[in-house]
């Protein structure tokens, strides 16, 4: 088996994905790209348009693969920074124009990407702690490093993450069994 250092949708040797954030987000720009031209930036087109041209083929972009990385906050930040960025420019505004961001997103009916990049973590956790034990995607969530822990502050694994998550949403990991309530809490909707 050859040796790596870092694995695509995953992380690097080192156990950080601040280049599968990049990726992610010259993802989203491209997508972005292909839409511009015809629909994104055009004036005629109304900004409910431009939102469900965004949430259908930007936003699935960027969120592909991210429902099984630990994100760090300031990684989460950069990410909705990303999309407020082509938000503004789809609207034709600038940020010397002085626009809150909630306006922005409430003209295009855009939710906060935080939330949707919840819904698909817990919606993945939720798949694997279905499955049955022998499932290898399973058995990897508790599983534990080998060899001893650094002294510095532990990074953000995925499990704290999804613990963080369950806990804003008001869930517990028995609720996972029951799907059609799991799927009702943590689905939030665009508004």
């Amino acid at each position: 088996v050859e040796k790596v250092e870092e694995f695509r949708y995953l992380v690097s040797s080192n156990g950080e994905c601040v280049r599968e954030v990049k990726k992610i987000m010259q993802a989203g720009w491209s997508g972005w790209r292909r839409v511009t031209a015809g629909v994104i930036c055009d004036r005629r087109v109304s900004a409910r348009v431009k939102g469900k041209v965004y949430r259908t083929v930007v936003r699935p972009a960027m969120l592909y693969g991210l429902e099984t990385v630990a994100l760090s906050k300031r990684q989460e930040v950069e990410l909705e920074v990303a999309e407020l960025k082509m938000l503004r420019f789809s609207l034709g505004v600038t940020r010397m124009d002085r626009i809150r961001n909630e306006f922005i997103k409430g003209t295009v009916h855009v939710g906060r990407f935080g939330f949707k990049m919840r819904e698909a973590r817990l919606r993945w956790f939720g798949y694997v702690q279905r499955r049955d034990m022998s499932y290898i995607g399973r058995r990897m969530l508790r599983m534990k490093p080998p060899g001893r822990s650094k002294r510095e502050r532990p990074r953000r694994r995925f499990m704290d993450v999804v613990r963080e998550d369950m806990q804003v949403v008001g869930l517990k990991e028995e609720d996972v069994e029951d799907r059609v309530v799991w799927r009702r809490m943590i689905h939030s909707g665009d508004p």
